[in-house]
């Protein structure tokens, strides 16, 4: 019996690993703490850990403690079915099969009359062409811009993201992210040796204050910020907070990094933080939430002293986004079925979100009426890795809250991203099963 016990706890801890409850590199609990909490005995603990050991999902330390190992995967939070049995609510992106016809026609029209010098080596990070639709997509949302040569080509934000904490940072140092941030920003993080500090947030996004103060405290290199329907609080920062960041960057030694990927869902246009603080700040937008995650295409609006830095590591890391794909993001963007594309899926989103606060009602859920996702407090009787898993067993897939933060345990919370599914009756079925659940209490699935 004993032997199946520590089995069982390693499984236990295992799906807190997985779920993010314990994120990666950070300490787990202590044998005895966790003895008591899972009411069996440090000797049995003792056992789980040496068994996650052997299958390098931890690593002991003389003296210091057990660590979760290496960095969690995005595709544990991004989880992509292999089949179309699950209800996918994991992944944030747009309602693909609306815009299937249009890309089609885009990609048909674009290689048609393929000009050769698409095909080779250019000077700078892209076309003129792709960086004037780059600054047409970015102010129609909000972006003050009006040079072309201040807009540089990424091969979606992720990159663009990377590419900017890479030029300026140096391992070791620190970036302050929202105090729930995008998974990404914590995988490029671990991936290249910076430290990450997270900054309170409110009602209307990461507090002036707090960052304030952590950039005494901490003196981050740079802080990440997203602006719009923030992944996964769906916080929208109003103008004034968006007024008072820039005010707290201005008087700072920090770059601002302004993650803008969600801007076309607002329902009236908010001006970019970057607006206020043009020379201290770099803008990131792109096409693949509005238009699809495979064209891969971001543009990067940066100040003008700083284009020549960004891209010499643009041309280092991947020489240039492929102008191909630019190509076809020009053509949707100038022909004005972009904008039409993104207004669509705001509307479905706008829809979605009505017909999920009409079945969750009974919970404590923060979004924006067009978002693509809910963040949703489980009931006390919930815990996050529990309710994952429990939904997972029911063809469910959502993401846990533990993802989204370094100190996983602070929150209770899912989040459920609700365009990813293309049949609107499918959807439907699936938010009731999920509203079922969460009024079920513990369901079958029992962890210690």
């Amino acid at each position: 019996m004993s032997d199946i016990k520590f089995r069982q706890i390693a499984e236990t801890i295992e799906a807190r690993i997985n779920t993010g409850v314990y994120p990666a590199n950070t300490k787990l609990p202590p044998h005895r703490v966790l003895a008591d909490e899972l009411e069996t005995t440090p000797t049995t603990v003792s056992k789980a850990y040496k068994l996650l050991a052997e299958k390098n999902k931890v690593e002991s330390f003389v003296g210091r403690g057990t660590f979760v190992c290496g960095g969690a995967e995005l595709e544990t939070v991004i989880q992509a079915p292999d089949d179309n049995a699950d209800y996918n609510f994991s992944i944030l992106q747009p309602c693909l099969k609306h815009n299937i016809l249009p890309l089609q026609a885009a990609f048909q029209q674009t290689y048609a009359t393929l000009p050769s010098e698409l095909l080779g080596y250019i000077e700078h990070s892209g076309h003129l062409s792709h960086r004037q639709a780059g600054m047409k997509w970015a102010a129609e949302f909000g972006l003050s811009v009006l040079d072309p040569d201040d807009i540089l080509l990424a091969s979606g934000a992720q990159n663009a993201l990377a590419i900017l904490i890479q030029t300026y940072t140096k391992p070791g140092d620190c970036i302050a992210v929202e105090a729930f941030t995008y998974p990404g920003i914590l995988s490029i993080a671990n991936l290249l040796g910076r430290r990450v500090v997270e900054v309170a947030m409110d009602s209307e996004g990461m507090c002036p204050t707090a960052l304030k103060d952590t950039m005494l405290s901490d003196k981050p290199k740079v802080v990440v910020i997203v602006p719009s329907h923030q992944n996964p609080t769906g916080v929208t920062m109003p103008q004034g907070r968006r007024e008072s960041i820039a005010k707290v960057i201005a008087a700072g030694n920090i770059w601002l990094l302004e993650d803008d990927i969600y801007g076309f869902l607002n329902p009236s246009v908010i001006p970019a933080i970057s607006n206020y603080i043009p020379e201290k700040s770099f803008h990131i937008t792109s096409l693949s939430k509005a238009i699809s995650p495979a064209l891969r295409c971001a543009f990067i609006k940066a100040p003008k002293s700083e284009i020549r830095k960004v891209g010499a590591c643009i041309r280092t890391s991947i020489w240039l986004a492929s102008p191909l794909n630019f190509a076809v993001a020009t053509q949707l963007i100038n022909s004005g079925a972009a904008f039409s594309m993104a207004n669509k899926q705001k509307q479905l989103a706008a829809q979605r979100q009505a017909f999920v606060a009409e079945l969750l009602g009974f919970l404590a859920c923060s979004s924006q009426p067009t978002s693509y996702h809910i963040w949703v407090k489980l009931p006390k009787n919930w815990r996050q890795e529990h309710f994952v898993m429990e939904a997972k067993n029911q063809q469910l897939l959502v993401s846990s809250g533990g993802y989204f933060s370094q100190q996983s345990d602070k929150s209770n919370h899912i989040r459920l991203s609700l365009m990813a599914i293309d049949d609107e009756q499918r959807f439907q079925q699936g938010v009731v099963s999920l509203a079922n659940l969460l009024q079920d209490g513990q369901g079958s699935h029992f962890l210690f």
